[in-house]
């Protein structure tokens, strides 16, 4: 046992940190797979030499290290109980780019999107792309030898490796690269472990009977997708072990051994140019799974450069994601299977050409009812549907789960449709429909039964259905593991699928270079089960919890924490675009994730022992830096909901705890705000003193918002608005930032709307509840939002809608009011007919009531900014649309992410520093970019600050924007 003092002195002697508590080991202790192991300790390195003192510790101490970067793996490579050594945070340097031979050098934790990013200006880019392309690193990729959808055009990460510098076991470090045969041998001469282990290497393969065993065991060649085991079949075509080539390259060797064999700190990788400007998806229509592979062997015969599948399941799980719902405008009926075919070509006119054969071909041969043609920008989105399809899995209600176990096999292509149609029967002899995903062309298909691995009798099943596909794979001499690797879930079947001869090779192999098992012990040799250390403890009694919030529509609070599969979307860099997840765009720490927050509510809400499992200082800690920007409830494809997740939190643990000063100033700021209108400016002057700023914990470099000199509702009382006719009768919510800071917005509102020719109206009625639950104060949220439902539930219909300014007030009524309200049919029935003020304007021109003759033709140019709730909610679509109703206004839709105020987080002093370097990330340096006649549109209240204090540009409503422009 290693104790803490132990770790304590091998975190001082690293310039990188070692952190084991409690918290770091839950988040580490799985990775986007099934299992679940509590590792020693985390370990951040930032040099070389660091990775040096771990081997060293590790070595001594007789643990193992587990290599990790974005920690996506599906087959639980990162999963381990030695110390994760996470190179995510600080190897994310491009060492050397050379143009001229298209190569470039670089460490293990650069995204492989942004490598692209960097690339793009100079017509290269790195071909394989797998669905997480977007958040996994290079490491990870060289690690599974991954390759993705374009991998029947570009191959696979094998194929691009050029050169590996490595640390090896004993510290000692290593160039792993193209070298000659004679190279290769008198390597063998070293006096030091990489002498050594170019000495086993021909001790082990110059025999003929092992050459033999090899081509007669291994996958067929043609499988390009192939990771089963180490590839020790790249060295046969070496003229040293029996082939043609005069080179020999061990770094290919290297690829796909999933950080057993050696640390890898440098890898320099061959480039692609950039495929041809144009290119067309057929998105064909199949009524059959079966059908769609048969018509993937003509399909194939096209040059294709995508060839992907997409079954119902995977489309079904779609329907229900408000990001991804936007992305199915393809789909016409309910097709059993979807290929996505693209083709490319210099010119538009070529690449129809090549659509319109392929698509006479399909026809021809009577395959699809439907093929529809998509062009452009549209055709991101359908790659992103598909992408997005290994997340959306993950929003299956309740225990079952489609499990990743045989996802990753590889046959043949002209062996796909037998294969699939014998792998079927399998399926069918154990009541299984499974999930039918991803690259056909490749005649690899990511295939998943639906198990729930909380029973002991689903886990029966995980090895059975694992263990017979295993042997159906092996009669077509395919390969196991296509791209995902080996990992927990897989290794064991390794002996199967290779022979045992050439499994205890690979023994040999694994201890030459690796013999103290300092190097991802369990993996590809001497590998852990595959059906122990599961998430989930097998046939438990499922913990019951009480919430204020309902959470029926995720069968409980825990169960929506579960629906997080650990697949990372939340780790997308600012480049990748959307919003999700701010805090971790800002730290750069796992900790800060959608997927750190989720594993951590599962693992406390799970295991805690307390009565109120809530009362958790590791939640409390995880949470801190949660903006609850609702990102993660459109922009995640298993919609995790971590804000609401948080607000229930906030509630349980301050009710046991005690609720602060602060949040009880902040939550109650209406009451305060009503007392501070009195005397406004006595109110203002004193809030923005440093001495009140220091008693109430905000930031002092942040100005408070100030109290305007009448309320709206005051304001109202005296009006009167008179026509003769009106198109519509409106009710607006008179929101409690609007009604005490932002008057002047409002009264823009009442103007704006008569000219139209809109009867606006506002009642009595309470606060949105917004500050109560941001801060957790769910009993007062409650009981609002059960006021608020009884004043509009009789007048809000249809015909007379609900609308509102603020986006995150006005959005409470269809979204935390659906799970607050005791009288859930009248919250129903307001929330459909509830819009934020540009959806309202939206809809109204799309019926034709509004158009551009009452507004100005003055020419000007706008840049909007969408608030986190809009964008998660609602989307920002309807205020391009309005925004545009003065036909000489030029509109742009700035892709901002979040602006980093949320409220009152960015008030807060603890928070101030993260808060401006979420609005750095993306908003201020868009902002600052514009023109001085550049308008700024933000509908939100917090984000308009936040632009001014990060700024000092003042961003207008779009409501002001549009009175302003009447004529």
């Amino acid at each position: 046992m290693i104790s803490n003092t132990t770790l304590d002195s091998l975190n001082n002697s690293l310039s990188g940190d070692v952190l084991y508590d409690d918290l770091h080991k839950t988040l580490y202790a799985t990775d986007a797979s099934v299992y679940r192991k509590i590792p020693l300790a985390v370990a951040y390195p930032t040099n070389e030499k660091d990775i040096k003192v771990l081997i060293d510790f590790a070595t001594k101490n007789n643990i193992t290290l587990i290599p990790r970067t974005a920690g996506t793996s599906l087959a639980g490579q990162c999963v381990g109980d030695g110390i994760v050594v996470d190179v995510s945070k600080h190897f994310t340097n491009i060492i050397a780019f050379d143009e001229l031979s298209k190569t470039i050098t670089l460490q293990p934790g650069i995204v492989r999107d942004s490598l692209n990013g960097f690339l793009k200006p100079y017509g290269l880019f790195f071909g394989p792309n797998t669905s997480t392309s977007n958040r996994c690193m290079i490491g990870g990729m060289v690690g599974n030898n991954s390759s993705g959808s374009t991998s029947i055009k570009y191959g696979v990460t094998r194929d691009k490796v050029i050169q590996i510098n490595a640390i090896l076991s004993d510290g000692s470090t290593a160039v792993f690269k193209e070298i000659t045969s004679q190279e290769f041998i008198q390597k063998t001469k070293l006096d030091t472990l990489e002498g050594k282990i170019y000495k086993s290497i021909i001790d082990e393969l110059s025999p003929k009977e092992a050459q033999s065993e090899i081509h007669n065991e291994f996958p067929k060649p043609a499988i390009h997708r192939r990771n089963t085991g180490y590839a020790v079949d790249e060295f046969l075509k070496s003229d040293l072990f029996g082939g043609t080539e005069k080179t020999i390259n061990v770094a290919k060797f290297l690829t796909g051994s999933e950080g057993t064999l050696a640390f890898t700190t440098e890898i320099t990788l061959q480039l692609d140019d950039l495929p041809p400007t144009e290119s067309i998806m057929v998105c064909t229509h199949f009524k059959s799974i079966n059908e769609s592979l048969q018509a993937t062997v003509i399909a194939m015969k096209h040059n294709l450069y995508n060839c992907e599948l997409m079954d119902k399941t995977i489309l079904d799980c779609t329907k229900n994601n408000r990001e991804l719902a936007k992305n199915r405008f393809f789909l016409q009926g309910d097709p059993e299977a979807v290929l996505m075919l693209e083709v490319a070509a210099e010119t538009l006119l070529e690449a129809q050409l090549l659509a319109d054969k392929l698509i006479a071909d399909l026809a021809k041969n009577n395959f699809g009812y439907h093929h529809p043609k998509v062009y452009g920008k549209d055709i991101a989105k359908v790659h992103y549907l598909r992408k997005a399809g290994l997340g959306a899995l993950g929003n299956m209600v309740g225990d079952q789960k489609a499990v990743a176990c045989i996802e990753d096999t590889a046959v043949a292509l002209e062996d796909l449709p037998n294969y699939i149609e014998e792998f079927t029967q399998i399926m069918a002899k154990y009541q299984q429909n499974a999930v039918y995903y991803a690259h056909a062309g490749a005649g690899e298909l990511h295939l998943r039964p639906i198990l729930n691995l909380k029973k002991k009798a689903d886990v029966v099943l995980f090895r059975k259905i694992t263990t017979e596909t295993a042997e159906l794979v092996k009669k077509y001499k395919g390969s196991f593991s296509g791209e995902h690797g080996d990992g927990i879930v897989r290794a064991e079947f390794i002996p199967l699928m290779i022979g045992d001869k050439n499994y205890q090779l690979l023994r040999r192999i694994k201890k030459a270079f690796d013999a103290n098992n300092v190097f991802n012990k369990g993996k590809v040799t001497d590998a852990f089960a595959m059906d122990e250390n599961l998430r989930y403890e097998i046939d438990r009694k499922e913990p019951e919890i009480d919430t204020i919030q309902d959470f029926s529509d995720s069968k409980g609070i825990l169960r929506m924490a579960e629906k997080c599969n650990g697949s990372g979307d939340c780790r997308k860099p600012v480049e990748a675009g959307g919003t999700m997840c701010p805090s971790y765009r800002a730290t750069k720490d796992e900790k800060d994730t959608t997927r750190a927050r989720a594993n951590t509510l599962r693992e406390v809400l799970t295991n805690n022992k307390e009565q109120n499992k809530f009362n958790s200082a590791e939640l409390k800690e995880v949470l801190s830096l949660c903006l609850s920007c609702k990102a993660c409830a459109s922009e995640c494809p298993s919609n995790v909901d971590v804000a609401t997740m948080k607000a229930e939190f906030l509630y349980q643990y301050q009710e046991e705890n005690g609720y602060s000063f602060r949040n009880k100033l902040f939550a109650n700021n209406v009451k305060y705000n009503k007392l501070g209108s009195i005397a406004p400016s006595i109110t203002n002057l004193v809030l923005n003193t440093s001495l009140t700023k220091a008693i109430m914990g905000v930031a002092q470099h942040r100005s408070v918002p100030k109290l305007a000199p009448k309320t709206l509702k005051k304001w109202y009382t005296k009006q009167s608005f008179t026509s003769k006719t009106y198109k519509k009768t409106v009710y607006l919510f008179c929101d409690e930032f609007s009604n005490y800071y932002d008057v002047e917005i409002g009264k823009d509102a009442f103007i704006l709307l008569h000219k139209l020719g809109y009867d606006l109206k506002m009642i009595n009625h309470a606060e949105s509840g917004r500050s109560f639950i941001s801060k957790g104060f769910l009993k007062e949220a409650k009981a609002v939002c059960n006021l608020n439902i009884d004043y509009f539930k009789d007048i809000v219909t249809a015909d007379t809608p609900l609308i509102g300014i603020e986006p995150s007030a006005i959005l409470t009524f269809r979204d935390e009011y659906l799970r607050l309200a005791d009288d859930k049919k009248a919250a129903e029935k307001i929330a459909k007919n509830t819009f934020t003020f540009e959806e309202f304007l939206a809809n109204e021109i799309k019926k034709g009531n509004i158009n551009d003759k009452l507004f100005t033709q003055e020419e000007k140019q706008l840049k909007i900014h969408g608030h986190c709730h809009q964008k998660a909610l609602s989307g920002t679509s309807s205020s391009f649309q309005i925004m545009n109703l003065p036909k000489n206004y030029k509109v742009t839709i700035m892709n901002t992410g979040c602006c980093g105020m949320a409220g009152s987080f960015g008030y807060e002093k603890e928070h101030y520093d993260v808060s401006m370097q979420v609005g750095e990330d993306t908003l201020f340096p868009k902002v600052r970019n514009c023109s001085s006649e550049t308008e700024i549109v933000a509908a939100g209240t917090s984000c308009r600050h936040q632009i001014y204090d990060g700024t000092n540009r003042i961003a207008k409503h779009p409501i002001t924007i549009l009175k302003e422009a009447l004529i």
